[in-house]
């Protein structure tokens, strides 16, 4: 995974590619998702900014999150009740550990998961473009609590 101040500044060349405007909270939001390991929620980013930038709407946020996702420099991860959180780490399919009582999203380490669509691939005679595996249980915190 490329450093963070080199995605920066690739994702900073899409933006100008398209010809979108480089705003100070344009920046600060997408500093926010490079720099958090906790998949961030749009409510959550739009707090952390608006403490700097205390002009910031909610629509700048959500209007730069649509941006950076179309660019494909963040994923989200989806949930029933419509409370999406963002990976700006990882902006590429790769699976999720959910914790089903605080919410925690971690980004587990596993190997199989090429082989796994190598083989749903053979067997179906599908091309795989995208996948979306995420895994829900009782992170240890929540556990000892």
């Amino acid at each position: 995974m490329k450093k963070s101040q080199d995605r920066f500044d690739d994702i900073i060349a899409k933006l100008r590619q398209r010809e979108c405007r480089i705003t100070p909270q344009r920046i600060a939001i997408l500093k926010t998702f490079l720099h958090s390991n906790e998949h961030p929620s749009v409510e959550q980013v739009y707090k952390q900014v608006k403490a700097d930038f205390p002009t910031t709407s909610l629509a700048t946020v959500y209007k730069t999150v649509n941006l950076l996702k179309d660019i494909g420099e963040i994923l989200e991860i989806g949930f029933a009740d419509g409370r999406n959180r963002y990976d700006g780490n990882k902006p590429y399919p790769h699976p999720h550990l959910i914790c089903t009582k605080c919410k925690s999203i971690i980004d587990p380490e596993v190997t199989l998961l090429d082989q796994i669509t190598a083989e749903i691939e053979k067997l179906s005679g599908y091309h795989v473009l995208s996948h979306q595996v995420e895994f829900f249980g009782i992170c240890p915190k929540c556990q000892k609590g």
